[in-house]
């Protein structure tokens, strides 16, 4: 089985590619209704939060370029 892929989207959501389980804080599942490819909101304007509807187009301006974080900190 392939890894799970998430994709920053220019000017737009989180893509999720893979299988995957959603849950809310209290551990209850998102029915993604047979779906393994979800976009996630990015811009707080999603009217469908946690998932993004496309209320960001024209609203939300990120160009995604990765980078590498610095270490991880250790106690």
């Amino acid at each position: 089985m392939a890894a799970t892929k998430i994709t920053v989207n220019n000017n737009g959501s989180l893509k999720v590619n893979g299988e995957l389980e959603v849950t809310d804080r209290n551990g209850n599942v998102y029915d993604l209704g047979g779906r393994d490819i979800v976009s996630f909101c990015r811009c707080g304007l999603s009217k469908n939060k946690p998932f993004c509807d496309g209320s960001h187009n024209g609203h939300f301006e990120h160009e995604a370029i990765a980078f590498n974080l610095p270490p991880k900190k250790t106690v």
